[in-house]
């Protein structure tokens, strides 16, 4: 048995990273460390482990066997050591120096990072937040909510741990407003058949609430061009005959600077709710019921507006 008073706990930080990033270069980015440093340690994790942990492959590195056991393990250990060091009993938002992971789509981030930081800065001036981009290349798992605080992320996905419902959006077609499809403001299902579509994807998750809606209706696109995330997707539409499906809120903060309207359809509009995921394990976290309040707060904001 490994004597664990002999071990440099500092190599679970680096282990972390490396699982996570499968790449020197980016897991020294994210831990603050040097690529030498990063391969010094690495060269310690594989006498310890007895493994490579990573290994060449193409350009890139991809996990051994042992090392992919390894992920659901260290993520676990990461969170107990942040809960045994940075979460206190009481929480106390005017003190706190607690820095709060968030991670959410393009179009979430857009929306209630303002009034979030607004928020913050006048109940918790000495808190910090880090906010992440979802992670694209699967769906959200129990070992990606172990990583941060908070995920944001639309309902019924099978986005699994507790949540809280913050604000909802309803999908809307954009076009150019020099299309010749458009009637009157109205795109006919003929239309939407006929013209080629913008697709917005997150990585490998199978369908989105788009998809969806489109299925619903018997609809299977063409498509031209295809985005990760909404905000990219009236740029691509501008200018073309292409189409495309983004929350109401991004439609109406992009349409008119790049030339496009909102199309009526016959098509019936997805609802999005978006909300606040985190671990079970997370919930006897004082400060992170807190920061979720703190969202649902600003959630309204972006909701109904106000200040």
């Amino acid at each position: 048995m490994t004597d664990v008073r002999k071990l440099d706990l500092n190599l679970v930080v680096v282990l972390d990273a490396l699982l996570t990033e499968r790449n020197l270069t980016r897991a020294g980015e994210r831990i603050a460390m040097t690529q030498p440093a990063v391969s010094s340690s690495l060269a310690r994790l594989r006498e310890l482990f007895d493994d490579a942990l990573l290994e060449r492959e193409g350009r890139g590195f991809v996990l051994t066997p042992r090392a992919e056991s390894l992920v659901p393990i260290v993520a676990e250990c990461m969170t107990e050591i942040h809960r045994t060091f940075e979460v206190l009993p009481k929480f106390d938002p005017q003190t706190s120096t607690r820095t709060f992971l968030v991670s959410a789509s393009d179009y979430v981030l857009s929306e209630i990072t303002s009034p979030l930081l607004s928020l913050l800065q006048r109940d918790a001036p000495r808190t910090r937040v880090e906010f992440t981009s979802l992670q694209t290349h699967a769906m959200i798992s129990p070992i990606d909510l172990l990583r941060c605080d908070v995920s944001i992320a639309g309902t019924g996905r099978g986005v699994p741990g507790k949540r809280a419902s913050l604000f909802s959006d309803r999908f809307v077609c954009l076009v150019d407003a020099a299309n010749p499809a458009l009637e009157n403001g109205r795109l006919s299902l003929e239309a939407l058949s006929r013209l080629r579509h913008v697709k917005s994807t997150f990585g490998a998750n199978p369908a989105t609430h788009i998809d969806d809606m489109l299925s619903a209706a018997d609809l299977v696109p063409s498509v031209a061009a295809t985005v990760v995330g909404f905000l990219p997707v009236p740029f691509a539409i501008a200018g073309t005959p292409w189409v495309g499906w983004v929350p109401e809120r991004t439609a109406h903060r992009y349409a008119a600077p790049l030339g496009l309207v909102i199309a009526e359809t016959p098509i019936v509009p997805s609802v999005l709710v978006e909300a606040a995921h985190w671990h079970p394990s997370k919930s006897d976290d004082t400060a992170l019921q807190w920061l979720v309040g703190r969202l649902r707060v600003a959630a309204e904001l972006v909701e109904f507006g106000g200040s």
